[in-house]
Parts: structure tokens; C-alpha cells; sequence
């Protein structure tokens, strides 16, 4: 068996998220669908990140294992050709160690959020960008942001369906920017809760628009219902993900 290294983009806005599942098309199943079309075998994909419905990527990781060694090359050209017309694609391709997880040997994990906040709604940007009219103020929610960087418990912002061990999680960057009517949200951390980077989005939200959330206090209450709405899927991209060295 060869191990392949390949770096995914896709659209998720018609996709139940990465995980494979009955309900409907996922980047999983799409993966898996043009491995088969290209060599007849279904190995299963594991990527960097399981994001959810709606949530796009501009270059995730992922490993599959396959029977022969055809160049990383043909793999992605294959790949490519069966995954027409889907909204996903594949970057890059190149063979890794057997012992290569796209998973578990990830050292961060990097996400993007885009608000489009302005008074008229996205045409060109639907389902790509979270639209918030009012005007937002962008020093009170950088403020709020730093108060999350570093090592807390983050029970507040996890949805209650997360799956993860523990709730304490290391929150390495979040970066608040804005250009023209865009205002985007940039994450780093080792690992992150389910809906994690959208819980906080919708708080920084609450407090942008000048409602008196306190961050600290949020994150002492250990108590999803003490902070803000879940920001929609259409406006959170992962980015990338790092590892300690290339295989």
C-alpha cells in the first residue's frame, strides 16, 4: 500500500459537511466516489479537519492509502477528472510514510470567518459570507478576542453535540481585519471544539453590534447559553493545516 498526501478545496454549501454519510453528498464521499471511478478501491479519506455542512475549505489535508504507486501526478489528474462538475478539487498530491496521519499529526489548524457588513445583502457572496447590515464596531470585538487567546476552558462555546474529551483548548490567534465591507476573523489553535470558531464569531458579533456580553464572565459561566448565537456555516473557511515536517 502507498500513502498520498492531498490538499483539498471545495464548496460546502450543497455538501452535509466532510464526514460521509447517507444523508447526502459529503467531501468524504466525493473523495471516495473518484478514487473508485480511478482505480476501483473506496479507501477511507481522513482529513486534517471534519467540518460541517456548509462550511468550505481552501486547502484541507487528507490521506488515503492505495493498493499500487502511480505518480502523485496521475493520482491528481485522475482525481480531478472524476470530481467534475463537484465542488471539490484537489491542489497538490505527493506520497507520504506510511505513518503520516492528516489527523493526528496536525500542529495547527487554521480558519478564516467572513462578515460582509453591509446594509445590502450579498448577490455575488451568497453562501459564501455571513451578512450582518448593522455596522459593526470592530475595536469592541477585537478588545472582546483578545480575552480568548490562550488556555481555557471553552464549555461556552461548544456545542452541545461535541464529541471532544475535554473543553479546555489552546486558542493560539484570532485577528480581527477589515477590507472595504468585508470583516474577517482569522483562528489558530492546535484543535478546536465543534462549533467552537462560530460560537465566538456570533458572540464578537453580539458585542460588535453593542450588546453587553463579557467574555470573562462567559467563560466562567462554563455554559453554552451564556454566550452568543451560532454564526451560519456559509461565512466559515478552513484555511490550512500545519504538521512538523512534510511526511
Amino acid at each position: 500500500m502507498t500513502r498520498y498526501k492531498v490538499i483539498l478545496e471545495y464548496d460546502g454549501t450543497d455538501l452535509i459537511g466532510w464526514q460521509e454519510n447517507a444523508q447526502g453528498p459529503s467531501v468524504q464521499s466525493l473523495v471516495k466516489d473518484a478514487i473508485y471511478g480511478f482505480c476501483g478501491v473506496r479507501p477511507d479519506v481522513v482529513g486534517a479537519g471534519r467540518t460541517d455542512a456548509g462550511v468550505h475549505a481552501v486547502a484541507m489535508t487528507a490521506h488515503f492509502d492505495l493498493p499500487d504507486a502511480p505518480v502523485p501526478e496521475t493520482v491528481m489528474r485522475a482525481l480531478n477528472f472524476y470530481l467534475v462538475g463537484k465542488p471539490v478539487v484537489v491542489r497538490a498530491c505527493e506520497i507520504v510514510s506510511d505513518e503520516f496521519n492528516a489527523r493526528f499529526d496536525c500542529t495547527a489548524r487554521h480558519y478564516k470567518y467572513v462578515v460582509l457588513n453591509r446594509p445590502m445583502a450579498p448577490v455575488l457572496q451568497k453562501n459564501r459570507v455571513y451578512w450582518v447590515p448593522r455596522k459593526l464596531d470592530i475595536d469592541a470585538m477585537r478588545h472582546a478576542a483578545q480575552k480568548l487567546i490562550g488556555n481555557h476552558d471553552f464549555t461556552s462555546f461548544r456545542a452541545s453535540e461535541c464529541q471532544a474529551k475535554s473543553p479546555i483548548k489552546t486558542l493560539d490567534k484570532i485577528e480581527i481585519t477589515q477590507s472595504g465591507d468585508e470583516i474577517i476573523f482569522e483562528f489558530s489553535a492546535r484543535s478546536f471544539l465543534h462549533h467552537m470558531v462560530r460560537n465566538i464569531v456570533g458572540t464578537l458579533i453580539e458585542i460588535g453590534i453593542g450588546k453587553p456580553y463579557d467574555i470573562e464572565k462567559i467563560l466562567a459561566a462554563k455554559n453554552r447559553s451564556s454566550a452568543g448565537p451560532t454564526a451560519p456555516a456559509s461565512g466559515l473557511y478552513f484555511i490550512r493545516a500545519d504538521y512538523a515536517s512534510a511526511d
